[in-house]
């Protein structure tokens, strides 16, 4: 009946009516069952991710009442959901701020909301997908894109509108994500949300230090022993930990994909342009990007594989660095593919670059 309601919302049906319809005939649902109606019309092929991203705000509309009438999860301090909830309170509290008083420092506080929502994506949602709920990280990681993009807009930024959208994605969270996924995730998933939230940071808030996961096991690993054995390469012979250690420093930023999708490395440099975290491992590429570029994943990766392209290249200006974004196939000595290489680097201090400098010039 759930799966109905929507569906006739998507073919023009009128809000309220519908709103009507669903309190006579159900009354009351839980967030799981709203989770599992939209996730059961993506799989079955009745709605694409993209059609229900455009009308999500319009299905809660539908249960909105059912919803508020359920308290929020309660959940112990440093818990993953607790810290998502903590930030959410906060970003309630500088849209109350905004619409008293405008200010453009509001305007640059509230946008660290997006450090919230990168959370969400890298280490919340591969979770999700490993339990087959993969609606969040198509319908909602859109919701982000259009929350960013309001943001990018300055000057002529749309008050009213991205507050309203963060409110609504808010009671999104609150109501049916966050509740959905304390139902489906074990303590061993949560443990592995957890781990690597650091490397992303935190909106406005410091984590709690009272929740403590069974199993303390996935969050610390074993201290590695020492180091005998070395890496035989063609060029030469490295042990593991200089591997690691090359990689870390080199002055760009690059990420590895298996031959099946599989994103399998990220170097973990100190300042990233991009933010990665440990719970992009694993998961398929297509899932780490917003569903409106994987249309453009997809087109660079079949042509890798079927050997009529070896590069892609692009480049976009971000927060006054000029980014040179690259993607290569990895190919092996018999020219099977084995893989897509993606190269990250901040060029804006090369372009800039003039004449010719042969003699150091470091500065005391």
């Amino acid at each position: 009946m759930l799966k109905a309601l929507i569906l006739e919302l998507h073919e023009g049906g009128d809000l309220d009516d519908l709103q009507k319809r669903f309190n006579e005939l159900l009354g009351d649902v839980d967030a799981t069952e709203i989770a599992a109606m939209e996730q059961a019309l993506i799989d079955e092929g009745s709605l694409t991710a993209e059609q229900i991203t455009k009308l999500c705000d319009l299905h809660v509309g539908i249960f909105e009442d059912a919803l508020d009438q359920h308290k929020r999860p309660e959940i112990t301090s440093g818990h993953p959901v607790h810290t998502y909830m903590q930030e959410n309170e906060v970003a309630r509290s500088l849209i109350t701020d905004l619409r008293h008083k405008f200010s453009p420092e509001l305007i640059e506080k509230l946008q660290q909301i997006e450090i919230h929502y990168t959370r969400l994506q890298n280490q919340l949602f591969p979770r999700l997908e490993d339990a087959g709920f993969t609606g969040p990280s198509q319908v909602m990681w859109a919701k982000h894109d259009e929350i960013k993009d309001l943001f990018r807009q300055k000057a002529n930024i749309n008050v009213e509108e991205v507050t309203k959208q963060i409110e609504d994605l808010t009671f999104k969270e609150e109501t049916i994500l966050f509740p959905t996924a304390l139902d489906l995730l074990s303590s061993k998933d949560w443990a592995e949300v957890r781990n690597g939230e650091e490397e992303i940071g935190y909106a406005w808030v410091t984590p709690g230090t009272e929740w403590i996961p069974i199993t303390p096991e996935t969050i610390h690993q074993p201290e590695r022993i020492k180091e005998l054995d070395l890496l035989q390469l063609r060029t030469g012979q490295l042990s593991l930990s200089q591997v690691s250690l090359l990689l870390t420093h080199l002055p760009i930023e690059i990420s590895f994909i298996d031959e099946n999708d599989t994103v399998r490395f990220y170097s973990d440099t100190p300042e990233r342009i991009f933010p990665r975290s440990p719970g992009v491992i694993g998961r398929k590429v297509q899932n780490c990007h917003p569903a409106k570029s994987v249309h453009i994943v997809d087109q660079i990766l079949e042509v890798f594989k079927n050997g009529k392209k070896d590069s892609a290249e692009f480049w976009i200006q971000s927060n006054g660095k000029f980014i040179y974004i690259r993607y290569f196939a990895v190919r092996n000595k018999d020219g099977n593919y084995q893989g897509t290489l993606e190269v990250t680097q901040d060029v804006t201090g090369i372009r800039e670059l003039e004449g010719e400098q042969r003699l150091l010039s470091w500065q005391d």
